[in-house]
């Protein structure tokens, strides 16, 4: 078989195995998108999914512990999640990820305005067919 930039390597290994993967490495970017800003000395970081499948997802998947694990060399503190159903999104708030916020940190974003890119940039593990369902369209 030879190499082809435009195939997946999910793709190759299932022209060779003939079975699909269980699941996918995709980014929480692929599905979602993401805003933060400052609070003080702490941030929120609001996630917008792009539909309602990537939504359910997020709920099972996207859990204060596992954005405060991301988040760790960081310091964001203890993380709470806010569900917001009618706008497909979660919202999390780290409250001392700033340390100590604009004009006391040393930060290079001191304001919190990277931090949303920065968590759409996590891995997630995902079912390929469930992925075609959360993707934009």
């Amino acid at each position: 078989m030879l190499y082809r930039p435009d195939r997946s390597v999910e793709a190759a290994s299932a022209e060779i195995t003939g079975t699909l993967p269980t699941s996918i490495a995709i980014r929480l970017g692929d599905i979602a998108h993401a805003r933060s800003g400052d609070k003080g000395g702490g941030a929120n970081i609001g996630v917008l999914a792009f539909n309602e499948e990537g939504f359910e997802f997020l709920l099972s998947t996207l859990s204060a512990d596992r954005v405060a694990a991301y988040f760790e060399p960081m310091q964001p503190g203890e993380v709470r999640r806010y569900e917001l159903p009618n706008l497909l999104a979660l919202n999390f708030v780290l409250p001392t990820v700033l340390a100590g916020g604009g004009s006391r940190s040393l930060r290079i974003d001191a304001q919190g305005k990277c931090l949303g890119q920065i968590l759409l940039e996590m891995p997630l593990e995902i079912d390929p067919q469930r992925f075609a369902r959360c993707a934009r369209r």
